[in-house]
């Protein structure tokens, strides 16, 4: 699903070069949950923006569902983004003046959808998260861990071959923590590969794979027994 090979990424700080990522080889397959880690500086955040293609990397390579990711132009790499890439942010980043079928439904929207046929995905998807009623709510209506709930319906409805995930549950308490993650499991569990950027060691236990950076580099790649989510709250 995603290869990548010698991945190196620098950064102009003046007169000199920041060497943010140094040689990453990295491949997930279909289906994995896996948690990156690291600590600030150490390129997981680099790393997440090349997969997500909001950067490019200056060598290596990277593949994803078997279709080369390089000289992308803006339209190009949207394109690419909408058609294989579900986002979901630690901030939500909802619309606050829509509500949260209006929020689901967006990129469909920009895919072109009809919006009788998107407001019904979008709908389905709600009540997948468990938000069926409350649909025409907006953001400042919602809960934190509601609001993560509607972002990732959104992340969903474009049905992307991948979920990147970054600090998903950086703004959440404990208890609703493990609840996003529970669902985020069992989101897995019907095939979908997720990749989760976190700082947070007990949700990194809560995935298959837990993959350590520090400095640029991995340091340690390793699969895990699962932790289910609900099983501590």
């Amino acid at each position: 699903m995603i290869e990548i090979k010698d991945l190196h990424k620098s950064y102009k700080m003046g007169k000199n070069s920041l060497h943010v990522l140094k040689g990453i080889n990295f491949n997930v397959e279909e289906g994995e949950l896996v948690a990156i880690m690291g600590s600030s500086g150490s390129g997981k955040s680099t790393l997440l923006n090349i997969l997500g293609m909001l950067d490019e990397a200056d060598q290596g390579s990277y593949t994803l569902d078997g279709v080369p990711i390089k000289n992308l132009n803006e339209k190009l790499a949207a394109q690419y983004r909408n058609k294989f890439l579900g986002f979901i942010f630690q901030s939500f980043n909802l619309i606050n003046y829509k509500s949260a079928l209006d929020n689901v439904a967006l990129p469909l929207f920009y895919q072109g959808m009809k919006r009788a046929e998107r407001m019904e995905r979008s709908m389905a998807y709600l009540k997948k998260v468990g938000l069926a009623d409350w649909a025409t709510h907006k953001p400042n209506e919602l809960s934190g861990g509601q609001k993560q709930r509607v972002a990732i319906a959104r992340a969903l409805a474009s049905d992307p071959k991948v979920l990147l995930a970054d600090e998903l549950t950086g703004a959440l308490d404990s208890k609703t923590s493990y609840e996003i993650m529970d669902l985020i499991q069992k989101i897995n569990d019907e095939g979908r590969t997720i990749l989760i950027v976190t700082h947070e060691k007990d949700i990194a236990q809560m995935t298959k794979r837990i993959v350590n950076l520090k400095d640029g580099v991995i340091i340690d790649d390793r699969k895990i027994t699962q932790v289910r989510a609900m099983q501590d709250v």
